[in-house]
């Protein structure tokens, strides 16, 4: 069974080092793949120099990243990691053991529930937003998953091979997330120890502008992948505005038979013909979607039976 390890890096020079040597040592069968992504420190060079395959992806961002290997790399099981040494190379087999026994098709390496990630980490609000974040999709979806954008994955080819991915950036974690909900993959989560970045290594998430793309790409797929759900909200939203804005006109109309308040009749019309137009928009929409998902299963039908795998 062929491994690959992914190692997504930017300007990871004083960690990518340990890294892949303590992935080699964990996983000796594995190829470890470097993708650095215009790095302007050494961190291709180290790789290189510590035995990783290194490849070079233009286009910035995590999402971009991503992308490419999923593209370029052909194998059994993927491992994804950050290059930053925050993720300890022991639990990857725990990870991957769902995917060789064909119980899962994506692992979470969950760093919340043993609560290492909230001692460890030390930047401000990033623990509430990984609350949030994770409140918001569980309550959507109705699902209990722990960790939502934890770095450390594993998936079968099948996963890599049949998703769409749009993210450019650190959204990534919560698209694969949010496409594997969608979509029923087998999803299982494996708790794991985290640790703070070693002194001298920065973060590149930035906590309000990477948080704020997160939350637009959790509206943008709420959007697609559940439109009916989506336009219904908007739809209540308006008819209550409507009603409260019109309930005093027809008021007035039954005690006076007079309309005095016309820009206020206007208004509660017209958001009452919005609500109707939200409605019948989720209807249409929902019907498209639904066609998307039986064509989206009967292409992964097709691409499993060529893969020769189980789902």
């Amino acid at each position: 069974m062929e491994i690959a390890v992914l190692i997504p890096c930017y300007n990871e020079e004083q960690t990518i080092g340990k890294v892949i040597e303590d992935f080699k040592r964990e996983l000796p069968m594995a190829t470890i793949y470097v993708y650095d992504n215009n790095s302007s420190d050494g961190t291709s060079e180290v790789a290189k120099q510590h035995g990783a395959m290194v490849k070079r992806e233009i286009l910035q961002g995590k999402g971009n990243v991503v992308r490419s290997m999923f593209r370029d790399i052909n194998a059994d099981v993927y491992v994804m990691v950050d290059g930053d040494d925050t993720y300890p190379a022991e639990f990857v087999h725990e990870i991957i053991k769902p995917i060789v026994t064909h119980e899962a098709n994506m692992v979470i390496g969950d760093r919340l529930s043993n609560g290492t990630y909230f001692n460890e980490n030390k930047r401000m609000f990033h623990n509430t937003g990984n609350t949030v974040v994770k409140g918001l999709i569980n309550f959507l979806y109705k699902s209990e998953i722990k960790d939502i954008m934890t770095g450390y994955r594993a998936f079968d080819k099948l996963f890599v091979k049949s998703i769409p991915i749009m993210s450019p950036g650190f959204e990534i974690e919560t698209e694969m997330s949010l496409h594997a909900l969608d979509k029923k993959f087998k999803i299982k989560e494996v708790p794991i120890d985290y640790r703070d970045r070693p002194e001298g290594s920065e973060s590149k998430l930035n906590t309000f502008s990477d948080g704020i793309k997160v939350l637009n790409m959790i509206f943008t797929l709420f959007k697609e992948f559940k439109p009916f759900q989506f336009f219904s909200l908007w739809s209540v939203l308006l008819l209550v505005l409507g009603l409260a804005v019109g309930i005093p006109v027809i008021y007035e109309f039954i005690a006076t038979d007079y309309i005095t308040k016309v820009p206020s009749a206007i208004l509660a019309v017209g958001l009452v013909i919005l609500s109707v137009l939200s409605f019948g928009c989720g209807l249409i929409l929902d019907t498209i979607s639904s066609q998307n998902k039986k064509q989206y299963e009967l292409n992964l039908n097709r691409l499993s039976s060529d893969l020769g795998g189980e789902k």
